[in-house]
């Protein structure tokens, strides 16, 4: 049997096991990789300050391959507001921002590789240089960098030679402040990249871009991005590698041509302002899967080879209007070449516009037979009522539709009133007479969605066709928003005039008001 004396011993023996485990710096004695990981949750200046724990952490820190400089204040090391004990690494104070860049790159170990460079700085160009060259020595593979000239002018810089020569070279992200080498320079360059995303402002003083995004020059290029590139005219594409390309903002753009076999996302916002009289858009990408149009004004010639792939769309036309407030018939006819190109779509989205234009027009919309489902985005008057119509007797095999009202001030929208409701009206004996060419599209509609649903003439009119006519209905989903009282008790009436006063189509069918 096991003494007192024994068993204070061992109860002793096994406390001092336990404070000296509590002691043990275990942390410390993770892989590299996992304290790395550790570090990048924390902002730079935090993570260099580990470097004074121990050699151990030091060490660490000249091999850290993230190094995201964005989360410096650049104010935080002016020469004015500096003190010694704000910021140290291996004895010596930092004088500013792009010090502190500098000389944690001074002390890397030589062997270790950058993973990611990233910063925001005013500096000069021979400063700018000497940083990327000194990434580029440790093997850079992601560079994310916004500068801007150290003297206020309206000199850019010249795009550092030496990242052109980069083999490691994997994602390049300027923003502002550079003039892009001219195309002849930039053949069999950039072997390795495979995300380009330029943010460069007025582009007029550099050399052409037009023909610069070839397959020479980029033969790896997955994902491009441009914004901001005023200026821009004309831009063609071939980098036949290419899946992901945007374009944003590059609101002087007339000439779009894409010829990208592996093309499967594009996006264009805001880049066509619709006052050239010759604008042209031509795109072939057989494998588009995502297509985003939006906020730019109809071409005067579009050639858009249909994609058998596509899943979503989205259009969002600005329309240009002559001195009779007329889109010309050349842009009209370009805009449906252009829808013609959406008609193997399953999802699309339309905006107002789009929608004003088909009812303004006398154009065939080739069929979407894909189509299972489409967002319109609507102010619900009487001037759309044909380009709804149109829609839909394109739309044969449609299973969700939703319609978003846009327009809340009423302007056009008459109130409902169930005493003159009791004879049919105008809209309502157009959707009768328009029930035979709309008989596949009635008879696949299964879901239906009105956002911002109020007690107006055309959405109550549109909603009770549905009902009567939806034969394969099985819900239907009103989202009326708020309102007041008076409001509330008036909507009641529709929901049980609409409700008990119509015949329904399908047995099926669900009606919800939200």
């Amino acid at each position: 049997m096991e003494t007192r004396s024994a068993k204070r011993k061992k109860m002793a023996q096994i406390m001092e096991n336990e404070a000296k485990a509590a002691a043990t710096d275990r942390i410390s004695d993770l892989p590299d990789a996992v304290l790395h990981h550790i570090l990048s949750l924390l902002p730079i200046k935090t993570a260099a300050q580990t470097s004074i724990l121990s050699k151990r952490w030091k060490f660490l820190w000249t091999t850290f391959p993230d190094l995201d400089f964005r989360t410096i204040d650049p104010h935080a090391f002016s020469s004015r507001n500096l003190q010694s004990s704000d910021f140290e690494t291996s004895g010596h104070p930092l004088a500013s921002t792009m010090d502190f860049i500098t000389q944690v790159l001074s002390t890397r170990d030589k062997d270790s590789d950058i993973r990611a460079l990233c910063f925001r700085a005013r500096l000069s160009f021979s400063r700018l240089n000497s940083l990327i060259r000194s990434a580029v020595r440790h093997n850079v593979k992601e560079l994310d960098i916004e500068v801007t000239p150290e003297v206020r002018t309206d000199e850019y810089f010249n795009f550092p030679r030496c990242l052109i020569a980069s083999k490691t070279l994997r994602v390049l992200k300027l923003r502002s402040g550079f003039r892009l080498p001219p195309s002849s320079i930039m053949k069999e360059t950039f072997q390795s990249l495979h995300t380009l995303s330029l943010t460069l402002g007025p582009v007029d003083h550099q050399a052409p871009l037009s023909d610069l995004f070839t397959e020479s020059a980029f033969p790896f290029l997955r994902n491009l991005h441009l914004q901001l590139c005023f200026g821009l005219r004309v831009l063609r594409v071939g980098c036949l590698a290419l899946r992901d390309l945007s374009l944003e903002k590059c609101i002087n753009l007339h000439g779009l041509d894409v010829v990208t076999p592996k093309l499967e996302r594009l996006r264009v916002s805001e880049c066509f302002h619709g006052y050239h009289n010759k604008s042209w858009v031509r795109i072939n990408a057989p494998k588009l899967e995502s297509l985003f149009w939006q906020y730019n004004a109809v071409a005067d010639v579009t050639v858009f080879e249909r994609s058998n792939v596509l899943h979503e769309a989205s259009v969002d036309f600005v329309l240009v209007m002559s001195k009779n407030d007329k889109v010309s018939m050349d842009k009209l006819q370009s805009a449906i070449n252009f829808m013609a190109g959406l008609s193997c779509a399953r999802s699309l989205t339309l905006d107002s516009k789009t929608i004003e234009m088909l009812s303004n027009s006398n154009f065939y919309i080739e069929p979407l037979y894909n189509l299972k489902s489409l967002e319109l985005h609507t102010c619900f008057n009487k001037t759309n009522i044909q380009g709804l119509a149109c829609l839909f007797r394109s739309s044969p095999t449609l299973h969700t539709l939703i319609v978003k009202i846009i327009d809340h001030n009423k302007f056009d929208r008459k109130q409902w009133n169930k005493d003159l409701d009791m004879t049919s009206n105008e809209e309502e004996q157009y959707w009768e007479s328009e029930i035979p060419t709309l008989k596949p599209f009635l008879q696949h509609l299964k879901v239906v969605e009105i956002h911002g649903f109020l007690d107006c003439e055309n959405e109550v009119t549109l909603a009770k066709f549905l009902l009567k006519n939806g034969k394969a209905l099985e819900e239907m989903v009103y989202f009326t928003g708020h309102c007041n009282t008076s409001s509330t008790l008036r909507r009641q009436k529709v929901r049980q005039h609409m409700l008990m006063g119509v015949s329904w189509a399908s047995s099926n069918a669900k009606v919800t008001f939200r």
